[in-house]
């Protein structure tokens, strides 16, 4: 199939950051964007939390804030979307500009601040989707407003609300552009965090929708050991490694390179995958994990299955690879699979971790 994108791409990156992502929004509402459905390698399915994936690589939350083209998406070849980030009311977010890209670093610094039109607007696109009987994984990232007292209760009130609604959810404790909310990854306040969304969640008759939190790479070693216990003890069903970060390495290049805000892309991939390992390691890989962080290519996210993640997402290089990347990740990822003797995906899933000798970046 013609990769429009590469025609497309340069035109695209000559806007701004921000206008250039509400032009593709607009163009996938309006079904301007050439759906690129192909068929998935049977070695890419497995069941996560009850739940067949086709294939194992997602779009990760902060595209399609306001659900507005997650079936758009999932026609370009991906085998789930997270939306969001919702908050309970409208947030306009943080001051523009706000988006940075970072070509030669194959990066991007944002300071979004959970921008989104709410979650009435969000759970009535939802709602009108199931409805519809539109097929295709969809998950819903959450988190507090800006302003609010109390952000569990913002948290659980988004979480009864949109657990009918999604196939997953995910409670956002680790967005650097919203003061104070990185402070609920703390042991204390993440269990009371859990506790009234696990509540919430019970609360809505019949759904046990899967319940995740997605975490900072950020962090030390005994606050992973405290989210990875707390976690566990909670009954959460899985975890999301990693947001992104606040640290800016030396090597960066980009003009942006010291606009504050949280850094995505290539620069992140060996801190995420790292936090990622640990994670697996410290449930004893007794918990999904997704793993997310600087893919660009199906060995990135073979690393990253091989560290403990048994579903994998993508949002930066799809600014500067254009979607046909998802089709030759999953391609280049059963390849991969295949090379290393595994009959299926999920025989891959932590590997180099269960080895005793992460290869994160070796092992390919």
């Amino acid at each position: 199939m013609l990769d429009y994108f590469a025609l497309a791409g340069p035109l695209i990156r000559a806007i701004e950051a921000e206008r250039a992502h509400a032009a593709t929004i607009a163009a996938l509402r309006l079904g301007l964007v050439p759906r690129r459905n192909a068929a998935n390698d049977p070695v890419l399915s497995q069941d996560v939390w009850g739940i067949a994936f086709a294939n194992p690589v997602g779009l990760a939350a902060g595209f399609d804030k306001n659900a507005e083209v997650c079936d758009a998406m999932l026609a370009q070849g991906f085998g789930f979307v997270e939306i969001g980030t919702v908050t309970p009311r409208p947030q306009a977010g943080n001051p523009q500009p706000r988006l940075f890209r970072l070509e030669k670093d194959g990066a991007v610094i944002n300071r979004m601040g959970f921008n989104n039109q709410g979650l009435a607007q969000v759970a009535a696109r939802l709602s009108r989707r199931r409805y519809r009987h539109h097929a295709g994984i969809v998950g819903g990232n959450v988190g507090p407003n800006r302003d609010a007292a109390d952000p569990a209760a913002d948290c659980a009130i988004a979480v009864r609300t949109l657990a009918p609604l999604v196939d997953y959810l995910v409670i956002n404790v680790s967005s650097p552009n919203t003061p104070g909310l990185r402070s609920l990854q703390r042991r204390s306040a993440l269990a009371r965090l859990l506790q009234r969304v696990g509540e919430a969640r019970a609360d809505v008759a019949a759904i046990r929708t899967p319940l995740l939190v997605k975490v900072a790479p950020d962090l030390e070693a005994e606050e992973l050991a405290d989210i990875a216990e707390v976690v566990m003890a909670a009954g959460v069903d899985g975890v999301v490694a990693t947001n992104t970060t606040i640290a800016r390495p030396p090597e960066l290049s980009g003009r942006a390179r010291d606009e504050v805000g949280g850094l995505s892309g290539t620069p992140l991939f060996r801190e995420s995958t790292r936090v990622l390992a640990d994670l697996y390691r410290l449930t004893g890989g007794r918990l999904p994990l997704i793993g997310v962080g600087g893919i660009g290519s199906g060995r990135d996210a073979y690393a990253k299955i091989r560290a403990g993640a048994s579903l994998v997402q993508i949002y930066t290089a799809l600014v500067y690879q254009g979607p046909a990347l998802i089709g030759r990740v999953n391609a280049e990822l059963a390849r991969l699979v295949r090379r290393d003797g595994f009959s299926r995906l999920a025989d891959a899933v932590g590997a180099d971790v269960r080895g005793g000798d992460l290869k994160a970046e070796t092992a390919l």
